[in-house]
């Protein structure tokens, strides 16, 4: 019997993309949590080099398994090398590379650019994601992934899905985008948020975020204290929800929807993942039968809903996505996990709390939070068991919550009772809000829904068969992922006197696919005539079917793995003996007053960032007369459309440009061009590929380096490829979030806030006092600057002896009187006229100063 003789199946390709649903996994159990609830692949961290470090995470000898059993169940595992490698790190790093091209892992997710250049060093073939923590806006960040290797670029969170969408046209050679779908969303732009550095030694470029952004702050204009009322929280979003926009997304044509979640439990991981699962195939039908839009009926969205915010919640949003609202992103009322709010405490009597009826069931929108609460009825289940707690507006305080004993209906009123004991009555007053935390009902669902040997999530299968009188039956089984296998009776078939196989009942043999990863989707029968077979034939087959098909999906990736690849082919050469040049002091100045200062100093080399890039057209005026090269920056964000800034900046006609991003490199490609910090260079990799690929005069070393990792990278490359940055207020918080906007306007963006950025001086005071200074770009993003200025005059002398010539300065708020002093005191330094020891004493006596040692010598 030859096949080809037989009608052939059509194959039919949708005219939609479907995106893969991707799923966080902190640990194992979330890993079978993900798979179980319809993840089409996981992400997960190993023991180094990820930015969940906090997490459990996964080692090089759980890969094999894990992998195996993700292939099994027809799962892609993606392994997240996603932090900045210093220098000495990088062997370790090739070793860690290899043993994850060799495990069979389907893609790595990187931020490092020099980790990307290593990988594709050592593969060719493999694949490789560009992390958020790139940084990526625009077309033409895509266009620099693609050209470094990547085959995927995970977008900014910040990207709103009009902007995904001019992306995605303004792309010539297009990459897979990937972006973020649901899941805590950081304030600051992923990769550019030095806060936890500056506080506390935690680089969030190396995993160890502290959070910073989820404490209370306090909100100073023009030195008074602004009285927000409960709002504290003035840099926490709520957390990211794309379920409302889920058919946006689609139809924009992202290749992948990412939850967040690796430090989160395995529930909220089988939760969320269930919930993106079944919104997503509704859109496959509703794409399929061309239904009218929308995501379910009622009681489906209430639900969805109801579960999101139970698996997890500060309050959730669409974020970015269907552009800036300044109003809804932050509600700053807390800053940590919630749940579902149910209403305000009526009245308290006898371990006994009422609840009004209609605010139980959320009728209308949160009377205080109106972000929090959908404007929809939501229907809220509350059972004996449940888990509550009353917010009394301080959150930052501890909070008294319980377990509900009794649940009891009064007409308008719900009456909750509580165990004897369990609560502190004192601590519970009428008025407060009440939030349901905890339903072990929903999770018990949940765990079930992972539990035991039995998988629960199965994936379809297509079988056809062929035959004729006298021939061995053949079936041919397909899944989703382009395995085929082919398998053959070992009896021929006969004429049927009765029960011929029928499409119905090849469908009820091989349909018995329980306890496998499979069940049956389509199946096309192409015997000719009325034929039979015996049953135990049938089942026999089946189970071969299924052995094979597993056999075949258990494989790992083949990848191309270039044995003679050698880190040492890639690190630059040069000659390691140290140039005595003169040391050169660069000064970076925020306003025109403090240019005048630095003109006065002799100072050769002088940056300018100034809120609005139209000024450096004076900036440029007032230098022309004076030795110095004055070099501007763009800010340090660009998004599609943005051009008309960078065409401002270049309108100035300045010496030189401050680099940092990818659209910079391509916009200035012709000018003199020094790559700023917020390139992220923490190894000489990164360094080569940048300083060769784009012809940039020096490169500034990442503010994640500490002083020995610094040295590391002076003697590993040529140190007058870098500047280093040794005084500076760090900047903190990089955001798209506009605290001028939500707090001092009522506004939602730049189009109706009336620009308090313009009218105000504006700090945010942290708990210890600090106050940190709050600045606005020309694209309306905000900055928060570190209250104290951190030096790194102690160790000055060591990169001098290792041959680094740059140094970098730079000031914020500073009077010009600061700004001249200062400058003198590093030009003592830099001449050997003061020791940094003595420096670091002198200027830590200068209160106004506020001077601190920093990261540099962390």
């Amino acid at each position: 019997m030859v096949l080809s003789d037989f009608p052939q199946p059509v194959m039919t390709i949708p005219s939609f993309q479907i995106p893969e649903l991707l799923a966080p996994a902190g640990n194992w159990e979330c890993a079978l949590a993900a798979v179980e609830n319809g993840a089409d692949a996981i992400y997960f961290g190993l023991d180094k080099f990820n930015a969940r470090m906090r997490a459990e995470n996964f080692t090089e000898a759980d890969l094999p398994e894990l992998i195996k059993f993700l292939h099994l169940r027809g799962v892609k595992g993606y392994v997240t090398l996603n932090t900045l490698v210093f220098p000495q790190e990088l062997k370790q790093a090739q070793r860690y590379i290899k043993s994850i091209i060799a495990a069979g892992v389907d893609a790595v997710i990187v931020q490092d650019v020099g980790i990307c250049c290593l990988i594709r060093h050592i593969s060719p073939d493999f694949p490789i994601h560009a992390s958020t923590q790139m940084t990526v806006t625009s077309a033409v960040g895509v266009e620099f992934a693609k050209e470094l290797g990547c085959n995927l670029v995970v977008l900014a969170r910040e990207c709103s899905i009009k902007e995904i969408n001019q992306i995605q046209q303004q792309t010539q050679t297009s990459l897979p985008l990937e972006v973020f779908v649901h899941g805590a969303l950081c304030v600051a732009y992923s990769g550019q948020c030095l806060t936890s550095e500056a506080l506390g030694g935690r680089s969030a470029n190396r995993g160890e975020c502290a959070q910073a952004c989820r404490m209370t702050y306090e909100l100073i204009a023009d030195g008074k204290t602004v009285d927000l009322g409960d709002r504290q929280y003035l840099l926490s979003p709520q957390d990211l929800s794309g379920l409302e926009v889920l058919p946006d997304l689609v139809k924009s044509g992202v290749s992948c929807l990412k939850i967040e979640g690796r430090l989160k439990s395995p529930e909220y991981v089988a939760n969320v993942t269930k919930v993106y699962r079944e919104a997503l195939d509704r859109e496959t039908r509703r794409q399929g039968d061309k239904e009218t839009r929308g995501q379910g009926d009622k009681g489906t969205r209430e639900k969805e809903k109801y579960n999101l915010e139970m698996a997890f919640s500060r309050g959730i949003y669409t974020g970015w996505f269907s552009g800036i609202n300044n109003q809804k992103l932050v509600h700053a009322r807390f800053g940590k996990k919630r749940g579902v709010y149910l209403g305000k405490v009526k009245s308290i009597n006898k371990q006994k709390v009422t609840i009004c009826r209609d605010v139980i069931h959320n009728v209308s929108p949160h009377p205080v939070s109106p972000a929090n609460v959908s404007s929809y009825p939501v229907s809220v289940p509350i059972k004996p068991g449940d888990g509550v707690v009353f917010d009394c507006g301080h959150p930052e305080a501890k909070e008294e919550g319980g377990r509900i004993y009794a649940v009891e209906n009064r007409g308008e009123d719900i009456v909750l009772t509580f165990g004897k004991g369990n609560l502190n009555w004192q601590r519970i007053h009428v008025g407060d809000q009440l939030w349901k935390t905890s339903d072990p009902e929903l999770d018990k669902q949940l765990r079930q829904s992972f539990a035991g040997d039995t998988p629960k999530f199965v994936r379809p299968i297509c079988v056809e068969v062929y035959g004729e009188l006298g021939e061995n039956l053949i079936a041919v089984a397909r899944d989703q992922i382009g395995h085929v296998v082919q398998v053959e009776s070992e009896i021929a078939l006969v004429q049927a006197h009765n029960k011929p196989l029928t499409r119905e009942r090849l469908q009820e043999q091989f349909g018995r696919l329980g306890n496998t990863p499979f069940y049956l989707g389509d199946l096309t029968n192409y015997i000719k005539g009325e034929l039979m077979l015996p049953v135990s034939e049938l089942n026999k087959m089946r189970r071969e079917i299924v052995a094979n098909l597993e056999e075949l999906r258990s494989q790992p990736q083949r990848w191309v793995i270039n044995e003679n690849a050698s880190l040492k082919n890639l690190l630059p050469a040069f000659n390691s003996s140290t140039i005595n040049k003169s040391p050169n002091l660069i000064v970076l100045v925020r306003n025109l007053k403090q240019l005048e200062a630095v003109l006065k100093t002799g100072i050769k080399t002088i940056y300018c960032e100034f809120e609005d890039p139209r000024k450096y057209r004076e900036a440029v005026n007032k230098v022309k007369d004076y030795p110095p090269i004055l070099f501007v920056a763009p800010p340090r964000i660009t998004k599609p459309s943005e051009n008309w800034i960078l065409q401002q900046v270049i309108n100035s006609h300045a010496d030189g440009y401050l680099i940092r991003n990818y659209d910079h490199l391509k916009f200035f490609a012709h000018e003199k061009c020094i790559g700023d910090f917020s390139l992220n260079v923490a190894n000489p990799l990164t360094a080569n590929y940048l300083k060769n690929n784009f012809n940039l005069q020096r490169l500034t070393a990442s503010y994640d380096l500490n002083i020995h990792q610094l040295q590391d990278l002076l003697k590993t490359s040529p140190p007058d490829w870098y500047e280093v940055t040794i005084h500076q207020h760090m900047p903190m918080f990089h955001m798209e979030h506009c605290v001028f906007c939500a707090f001092l306007s009522d506004g939602t963006d730049f189009r109706n806030c009336g620009r308090p950025c313009e009218q105000h001086q504006v700090k945010i005071k942290d708990r210890v006092g600090t106050e940190h200074v709050l600045q606005a770009d020309a694209g309306c993003r905000n900055t928060v600057f570190n209250g104290t200025a951190q030096t790194g005059a102690e160790y000055v002398h060591k990169l001098l002896e290792l041959g680094l010539q740059n140094f970098r300065i730079e000031f914020v708020n500073e009077s010009p009187e600061q700004v001249e002093q200062t400058i003198y005191k590093y030009q003592q330094l830099l001449n050997g006229e003061i020791k940094g020891s003595q420096f670091w004493k002198e200027l830590r006596l200068q209160s106004q100063l506020g001077v601190t040692r920093g990261t540099v010598v962390r």
